[in-house]
């Protein structure tokens, strides 16, 4: 556990993850990946509400990642490449890299952080499509990534899925679904058809 910190942090807001799990991604309840090759990559997007950093505002701010990790996130060796856009200052930035690569303390990143090395850092114009299992995660010049909901094998009528973890650090109910995605820029590039995707509300900070 890093040791208290002066530095205070809180982010609230809305978490779209797109990744090459199978529905329900192993990750969130055993550790491991269940995807076909059993590594983890994602393209993953925050809208933040409401958030600041040792007085630095960050209502308001979206941002994204293109994750690679080959195996289980706990084993570390991940890549990221993060995605800002063009209005973020410069101290937004930085409050953002402190918190995302874990340096704060405060769960989940202080876990996640130490896991992945930054490789480079973009910026794009984000934006959010439709809402609910239906939404979508658009990166200009970058990517996207396209939520919908299960599909009744038989009907094709709509299938809803929520799934609830009281104990889960990065979520504790998401609207899951199957999504698509693919991105590229900065040297990553990931992509995946009709796999795992989780809406989710979250609320951390290292208080």
């Amino acid at each position: 556990m890093p040791a208290a910190t002066a530095t205070r942090w809180a982010l609230q807001g809305q978490g779209y993850e797109f990744c090459n799990c199978d529905f329900g991604c192993g990750c969130n309840f055993g550790g491991m990946p269940n995807s076909k090759d059993g590594s983890c990559r994602a393209l993953v997007g925050m809208v933040i509400e409401q958030g600041s950093c040792d007085g630095v505002d960050l209502s308001g701010v979206k941002c994204a990642a293109i994750l690679a990790w080959t195996k289980a996130i706990h084993e570390g060796n991940g890549e990221c490449v993060f995605i800002v856009e063009p209005a973020a200052t410069d101290s937004q930035i930085e409050a953002m890299s402190q918190i995302f690569t874990g340096k704060l303390g405060g769960m989940p990143w202080e876990l996640l952080g130490p896991t992945f090395a930054v490789k480079a850092l973009l910026k794009a114009e984000i934006s959010i499509e439709g809402s609910g299992s239906k939404s979508t995660l658009r990166i200009e010049g970058i990517g996207e990534g396209r939520g919908d909901t299960f599909k009744n094998p038989v009907t094709g009528e709509d299938h809803y899925a929520n799934i609830e973890l009281p104990d889960g650090f990065i979520w504790k109910r998401g609207q899951c679904g199957q999504g698509s995605y693919e991105a590229s820029g900065g040297g990553g590039a990931i992509a995946a058809e009709k796999t795992n995707w989780i809406l989710y509300n979250f609320d951390w900070s290292n208080g």
